[in-house]
C-alpha cells in the first residue's frame, strides 16, 4: 500500500520544477517520498537477516555481489534487455542521465536520513567491497537499489516485451546489496520506491521525453 501511495504522489505532482531534462534542485526531496528508517527493534531483526545471509552465501555469491557493486552503468541490464546498451548510444545516454540524477538525489536522501551502514553498526558484518574506516551514515536509501529501479523502469518502458526480465534484474541487483553486507532490507525497499518515483518524475519531463524518443527510435531500428 505504501509503495502505491508513493507512486501516485509522484504522478500527481507532475513535472513542475524540472529543467533541462532533469529535476530541479529541491524538486525531488527524499522527505516527501520516503518514510523514516525503521526503529531499533526492526533494525535488529534486519541485522539478524544479514547474519543469516552471510552464513549461507558462498564465495561465488559474494563475488557476483562484488561485481554488481562495482558496475553502476546501464550495462547491468544487457542480458535482461537482450542487447548491448553500450552499443546503443542514445539509450545509453538516456540511462546515464537517469543515473546522474539518481546519484545527486540519493546523496541528498542519505544525508537527510543519516542512517549508519550495517558494517558500521556491527563489525561482524563484512562488506564485499573495501569501506572507509569510521562511521558510515549513508545507508538509507540504497543508492544501488535506487539506480537499478530508476533505470529499470525507464528501460522497461522502452522495451516492454522485456519488462519482466528488466525489472527482475533490477530486483536482483538491489538484493545483492544484502549479500554484500552494505545495506539493510529496508534500505533496499526504500531504494526500490525512490527509484520508481524518480523514473516516473523524469518520464513526465518534456526534455527527458525527447531523449526517450531518440532512444526508442534507436531500439526499434536496431531491434525491430
Amino acid at each position: 500500500m505504501r509503495y502505491g501511495l508513493l507512486v501516485c504522489a509522484a504522478l500527481a505532482l507532475g513535472s513542475g520544477g524540472a529543467q533541462a531534462g532533469l529535476l530541479a534542485p529541491g524538486d525531488f526531496a527524499a522527505g516527501r517520498y520516503l518514510p523514516p528508517p525503521p526503529d531499533a527493534a526492526t533494525t535488529n531483526r534486519e541485522m539478524d537477516e544479514l547474519h543469516a545471509i552471510a552464513a549461507r552465501s558462498t564465495a561465488d555469491d559474494r563475488a557476483v555481489a562484488k561485481r554488481d557493486a562495482e558496475n553502476e552503468t546501464p550495462t547491468i541490464f544487457n542480458d535482461a534487455a537482450g542487447f548491448d546498451l553500450a552499443a546503443s548510444p542514445e539509450t545509453f545516454k538516456l540511462l546515464t542521465l537517469v543515473g546522474d540524477e539518481e546519484e545527486d538525489d540519493t546523496k541528498d536522501a542519505k544525508a537527510f536520513f543519516h542512517r549508519d551502514r550495517p558494517y558500521a553498526a556491527e563489525p561482524a558484518i563484512k562488506a564485499c567491497t573495501p569501506v572507509k574506516p569510521g562511521k558510515a551514515a549513508n545507508s538509507y536509501p540504497s543508492g544501488h537499489a535506487t539506480r537499478a529501479f530508476s533505470m529499470g523502469v525507464v528501460l522497461a518502458d522502452l522495451v516492454p516485451a522485456r519488462s519482466q526480465e528488466i525489472m527482475a534484474r533490477a530486483s536482483q541487483y538491489a538484493e545483492r546489496r544484502l549479500v554484500c553486507g552494505v545495506h539493510y532490507r529496508s534500505d533496499i525497499v526504500a531504494g526500490q520506491q525512490f527509484g520508481t518515483v524518480l523514473a516516473l518524475k523524469l518520464m513526465q519531463n518534456p526534455a527527458f521525453q525527447a531523449q526517450m524518443a531518440k532512444a526508442l527510435a534507436e531500439i526499434r531500428a536496431a531491434h525491430p
